[in-house]
């Protein structure tokens, strides 16, 4: 899988929802998943939908966001309607953990029934098609999430910033790459060969961090490295720095079946009918068990979006003027030119919005200009 994005905040959210359905193992296992208990020490399940209000209260101040979560259900007849009702309307943060019930019919209208839910919830019809589709058979619980966010730059780069260059991913690909100077929190890991940069959206409530290998390479090497003591460690090195700055003008989008990740962090039982146990959402033990765990996620990287002011009602957008920046003659080079990883993160919570890898850049194959 390729330019794969996830919100580990929203899935984190709506899978602690769930949760609330879940009894023994299944209850233990999604707790443990979510690395939370009883225990005093651990954190709290209720600190999810805490970051996640937190995360869309900065929605058209540090982003654009468009968010949803649903829980689709395969001919399951009795069905806790207050907790349903609970769900939909703020279960997740802000978001709320919509009900669509399936059709009787196979895996054809169930994979199109996912498809335009997720159209829906991002409010474009260019969404990524799942790679892995769930099969969801009687008693089936499939749980959806589809995130949309375009960051608002604290320093936007502007049109005229931009030219076409080539992207050296996975394929090699012609994209236009947006330049600006300025300062900038960035730190060299050099034992590890990578840069480390943040770039400060707006109202200062939440920030990008890319991390940039030295060299053109798959990310497999830096996926591995990554940890909480690490990314802590990386962002207690950052400083501000003079760079010469270029991103790729694109836009990434991954579409994911969650199930064969879940299952390694310990999300094991809950996905054989007869084990699983959501008697909290009606039945039985054993009546109902979680068919799936969807996920579509987009990241857009445009150039303008740190300069438009929002407009009020009856009033035009207005372009806000940049201080100058006092850039060094010779500023260090981040040329994201090749595959990085990239996350959002909210200040407040110190949640990750969003998380992922640019692997592919969306462009005119370097073959097809032959």
């Amino acid at each position: 899988l390729y330019n794969t994005l996830f919100s580990p905040l929203v899935l984190a959210a709506s899978l602690e929802t769930l949760g609330e359905t879940a009894r023994g193992a299944t209850a233990d296992h999604i707790r443990r998943v979510l690395r939370s208990s009883s225990q005093k020490e651990a954190p709290s399940a209720a600190s999810y939908p805490q970051a996640l209000r937190s995360a869309v209260d900065s929605n058209l101040t540090a982003f654009t966001l468009r968010a949803a979560s649903a829980l689709f259900t395969k001919q399951v007849a009795a069905l806790d309607q207050n907790f349903l009702k609970r769900a939909r309307s703020g279960g997740v943060g802000r978001i709320g953990l919509n009900h669509v019930a399936l059709g009787s019919g196979g895996k054809k209208p169930d994979s199109a029934t996912f498809h335009t839910w997720a159209q829906g919830a991002t409010g474009t019809d260019n969404v990524a098609q799942l790679s892995k589709e769930p099969q969801a058979q009687s008693g089936a619980l499939v749980l959806a999430n589809a995130l949309r966010i375009k960051g608002l730059w604290e320093k936007g780069f502007g049109e005229s910033s931009e030219d076409l260059r080539t992207f050296l991913g996975v394929k090699y690909t012609r994209v236009p790459l947006m330049h600006r100077s300025g300062i900038y929190r960035h730190y060299e890991d050099v034992a590890n060969m990578v840069q480390v940069l943040e770039l400060g959206l707006r109202g200062g409530e939440a920030s990008m961090l890319i991390l940039l290998p030295f060299l053109v390479e798959k990310l497999e090497r830096l996926e591995k490295l990554i940890t909480l003591e690490q990314l802590q460690s990386w962002h207690s090195k950052l400083t501000d720095t003079s760079l010469a700055l270029s991103l790729p003008r694109v836009t990434l989008r991954s579409s994911l079946n969650l199930q064969a990740a879940l299952t390694t962090l310990g999300l094991v039982d809950v996905w054989t009918q007869g084990k699983a146990d959501f008697s909290g959402l009606g039945g039985a033990k054993g009546q109902m068990h979680l068919g799936g765990v969807l996920h579509w996620a987009s990241l857009e990287f445009s150039p303008d979006s740190g300069h438009k002011k929002e407009a009020k009602d009856g009033e035009e957008a207005t372009v806000e003027e940049e201080e100058e920046e006092d850039v060094d003659v010779s500023p260090k080079m981040f040329y994201a030119d090749h595959s990085f990883v990239v996350m959002v993160m909210d200040k407040a919570s110190g949640a990750l919005v969003l998380m992922g890898a640019m692997d592919v850049a969306e462009g005119r194959s370097l073959h097809d200009e032959l």
